[in-house]
């Protein structure tokens, strides 16, 4: 059986002690590696960068307590694909629809930016989060960090899969994958993706997911 998480992994020396200092710094935070959230056998996994300091750092959860957060659970609320608009702590009650959130690298890494080492030594864990999705599910890239380590989760060549928001590659295992820009700050306020532009390439992976809800 496959590996999906540790909650006490250590295997990044470098992330292992900055989440010590956080530890100390943020004595509320979570301050661990994070655990993807929703249905493990969900149809649609959406993989983001890595946990972001005050957001799931803090709060345990992906993409909750941060601005990219409050982009993404809008979106997946206006497709039905959530419960609330607003995910703001591990006991807020809000579930997810046919979809589960997790992240490439589990760890807080310093100025939100992991080396390539530590995206391949976190991939055995996006493996076995990606050999429990059943047939036909898809997964939604967000931006080219997230891309690359789907891409190596299932040992294929990089060159062969360009990143484009709204790409549609073809995976093994009758999978999908399809390619977003981040919904971080930076490319929202310098306008490089729009909430209209994620809302689009969101729906096009739920569609392809056939998610019911």
């Amino acid at each position: 059986m496959k590996v999906t998480f540790n909650p006490s992994c250590t295997r990044c020396p470098r992330l292992a002690d900055y989440l010590k200092e956080q530890r100390a710094r943020y004595t509320k935070y979570f301050n661990a590696p994070v655990p993807a959230f929703g249905d493990p056998k969900a149809n649609l996994l959406i993989v983001g960068l890595a946990p972001g300091r005050h957001g799931a750092n803090a709060s345990g959860r992906p993409f909750t307590g941060d601005f990219a957060g409050k982009l993404l659970y809008r979106t997946l609320f206006e497709l039905n694909l959530c419960t609330k608009s607003e995910s703001v702590s591990m006991d807020d009650g809000l579930e997810l629809l046919g979809c589960r959130i997790t992240n490439a690298v589990k760890c807080l890494p310093p100025q939100n930016k992991p080396t390539t080492l530590e995206v391949r030594t976190c991939n055995d864990y996006l493996r076995g989060e990606i050999d429990e999705l059943p047939n036909g599910a898809v997964i939604f890239a967000l931006g080219g960090i997230a891309h690359q380590a789907i891409l190596r989760a299932f040992t294929l060549k990089l060159s062969g899969y360009s990143f484009g928001h709204g790409v549609i590659h073809r995976l093994p295992g009758q999978r999908t994958m399809v390619d977003s820009y981040h919904c971080s700050r930076y490319n929202t306020q310098t306008g490089r993706l729009t909430a209209e532009m994620f809302r689009e390439a969101l729906a096009l992976a739920k569609e392809l997911a056939t998610v019911s809800v």
